[in-house]
């Protein structure tokens, strides 16, 4: 038995791929959506700055859906709250092909990421049900190596959607992918947390695992680290199409090969982490993942002010996405070490903050820019995120824990 009452099972190559594909929730609702991001604004007589803002509904959704479900999932279990979420979402992403309007696919986005938050925080939640400390980052980077196939396969898909058919498609896959998710999980992922683990209490015991946390001095750096980085990728996320496409002139086929050019970077260097890990402390790589995203960001920044085009903005923007592959997973096992208790919480907190984060961050990249975002303005974005993220890196975790720490 685990500390979380449940009975510990072998982490099989099947679970670990169930576990990154809840994971991969997010990805795939916000980067198969992207390519056609242009086109949505023509189809539906709107802005740019009304579709950046469906992709920030969408966010705003993966963040507060991360609070409340982590919570419920303390009292309930993982198994019961995943499987509504999963199902829920199914449905939601049907709804959202049928949009008439802006606004309603603005209120939809928001209700499907509220949803599919269900995939991410429970992933994490049962992770840390069954690891910690050293072995729960190499778990986490075994699982961003399918979580990091989904922006590599999910902007190629939504442009391929897009050469044979409408942007709507792409919700009608989501759909499909949420239902496989929901069989998979009800057919092969055991309940992690047993009975006599669950708390009670109901809202005064989720507020108390929230004071808790947010009175961790260690956690809360771990989590606003986490959320600066998160912010200036979600700047990536939200200006690369309109800056690449319609700044740089690409094609949706050759943006989606740049972008899963830029994921295969996050994959290789989520997958180096699980190597490095059993090597040196999570935290001293969390601080190299740190340092080299703000040196990549500065670089970016550097180059969008002088203009120097294409071949001097893709290699430090490839950097950037790539040093995210050393700080999620370093930064989710160093958060949640000292909560096993409330995992579903300190899992919903540090989503929260993430995904805050970047829904703040992507409506920011459009901000004195006509086409949607320009070099310039992704560049500030992802440096304010970057650089930021410097000053919250715990000086050393409270509890001590050795080269596991």
């Amino acid at each position: 038995m685990s500390a979380t009452g449940a009975t510990t099972y072998r982490p099989t190559a099947g679970r670990i791929a169930i576990l990154g594909g809840l994971s991969a929730c997010a990805p795939m609702s916000v980067d198969m959506y992207l390519p056609s991001m242009p086109q949505i604004a023509v189809d539906l007589h709107t802005g740019a700055s009304e579709v950046q803002l469906t992709l920030t509904t969408s966010i705003l959704g993966l963040a507060f859906g991360q609070l409340v479900l982590g919570s419920l999932s303390d009292a309930f279990g993982r198994r019961r709250p995943l499987l509504i979420g999963l199902a829920v979402y199914t449905v939601l992403s049907l709804a959202c092909l049928i949009a008439p309007n802006a606004a309603v696919l603005i209120a939809l986005r928001f209700a499907q990421g509220f949803a599919g938050a269900a995939g991410p925080v429970l992933a994490r939640a049962i992770v840390r049900d069954l690891t910690s400390g050293a072995a729960m980052a190499r778990l986490v980077s075994m699982l961003m190596l399918v979580t990091s196939l989904a922006p590599v396969l999910a902007p190629s898909i939504g442009a391929q959607l897009l050469a044979f058919g409408s942007w709507r498609g792409v919700f009608v896959a989501l759909a499909v992918f949420g239902a496989v998710l929901l069989v998979a999980c009800a057919l092969w992922l055991p309940e992690t947390l047993h009975a006599e683990a669950r708390h009670t209490g109901g809202l005064s015991t989720s507020l108390r695992a929230y004071r808790t946390l947010f009175a961790d001095r260690t956690f809360l750096g771990y989590a606003l680290t986490s959320g600066l980085v998160f912010a200036g990728y979600f700047g990536y996320l939200s200006g690369s199409a309109f800056v690449l496409e319609q700044g740089h002139g690409l094609s949706t086929q050759e943006f989606s090969i740049v972008f899963g050019v830029n994921a295969i970077g996050l994959l290789a260097a989520g997958q180096t982490n699980a190597w490095l890990v059993r090597r040196y402390p999570p935290r001293r790589l969390l601080i190299i993942g740190v340092l080299a995203g703000a040196v990549a960001v500065v670089a970016l920044t550097a180059a969008a002010l002088a203009g120097l085009g294409l071949p001097a903005l893709l290699p430090p923007m490839f950097v950037a996405v790539a040093a995210m592959g050393l700080v999620a997973p370093n930064c989710t096992a160093l958060g949640m070490a000292d909560h096993p208790s409330i995992a579903g919480s300190a899992s919903a907190l540090l989503g929260v903050l993430q995904f805050v984060a970047g829904g703040i961050a992507g409506p920011l990249v459009g901000l004195g820019s006509a086409g949607g975002a320009s070099d310039l303005s992704m560049a500030l974005v992802m440096l304010a995120g970057g650089v930021g993220a410097l000053l919250f890196i715990p000086r050393q975790n409270v509890r001590r824990r050795g080269r596991g720490s």
